[in-house]
């Protein structure tokens, strides 16, 4: 019997290295964590869209630190061998580094293997001191659900050049101080992948288009268990497969494959 190896940052170097695309999905219990790992899901992300899938929150911005550490909790005992990525809740890592810094050693101390933070610029100097400390970082930039408010709801970003050319910077910086991924959220696939190329590091899209170095869904999107209106660059894997580790294994597949997702589909 072939035995999974054991998901790790050298391993995700690697694939991204041998051109590998990266399947990822949200998670946020034990019982989800043991299908995705079994389904071959490299990356498990406790996000915190727990807000609206878990809480049924309208927006991620109460999801509270202690809440992150649960789920997290949750996700790393129900799995065995897939990466796991934490997202640092907002309210946690704007205020002083040093409360950024413990709250980042809270997920660590829970499970998780690598935490994500929302922003670029003012995030750099935050995501330096968290790598000089053995925490690893995957940024995350394009519309970032924690500025919802700021960016004036779900909008594709990066559409103008100067847009395009600040993301670039942003992306540059924070590879330059140490994040080893990097989320790119709701923009044109040219422009992702444009910096993508460019990048030393895998860039992740979600309703940025293909050709990146692997993709993120919502899992409960994916299996078409979230009600109303899906985002246009969500497809139902559910559609055609016996079973939802069938699904998550043809969406792994489909990543894998480069026929997911489709460069024409962007917006909410």
């Amino acid at each position: 019997m072939n035995v999974k190896p054991r998901m790790t940052l050298h391993r995700l170097r690697q694939m991204h290295a041998q051109r590998e695309p990266i399947a990822m999905l949200t998670c946020y219990d034990a019982t989800f964590a043991r299908v995705l790992d079994a389904a071959g899901v490299d990356v498990l992300l406790v996000g915190d869209s727990l807000g609206m899938v878990c809480q049924g929150r309208t927006d991620t911005l109460p999801v509270s630190m202690d809440a992150m550490v649960y789920h997290t909790g949750s996700v790393a005992r129900g799995n065995r061998t897939a990466w796991v990525i934490a997202d640092m809740p907002f309210g946690s890592y704007q205020g002083s580094l040093d409360d950024a810094i413990a709250n980042a050693v809270r997920l660590m101390q829970a499970g998780a293997h690598m935490v994500k933070v929302e922003g670029g610029g003012w995030t750099v100097p935050l995501v330096r001191a968290l790598v000089d400390r053995g925490i690893p970082v995957c940024a995350h930039l394009g519309f970032t659900p924690q500025s919802v408010y700021a960016l004036g709801g779900y909008r594709v970003q990066a559409r103008e050049d100067e847009a395009a050319q600040h993301l670039r910077a942003d992306a540059t910086a924070l590879a330059e101080a140490g994040a080893s991924m990097v989320v790119f959220e709701l923009m044109p696939s040219t422009v992702a992948r444009a910096v993508a190329d460019d990048l030393p590091i895998p860039v992740i899209g979600i309703g940025a288009g293909s050709g990146l170095g692997g993709q993120v869904l919502v899992l409960h999107d994916m299996l078409n268990l979230t009600s109303g209106r899906l985002p246009r660059f969500v497809r139902d894997f559910t559609e055609g497969s016996a079973d939802i580790k069938a699904a998550i294994s043809r969406y792994v597949a489909d990543v894998k494959a480069g026929r997911f997702p489709d460069d024409t589909l962007h917006g909410y």
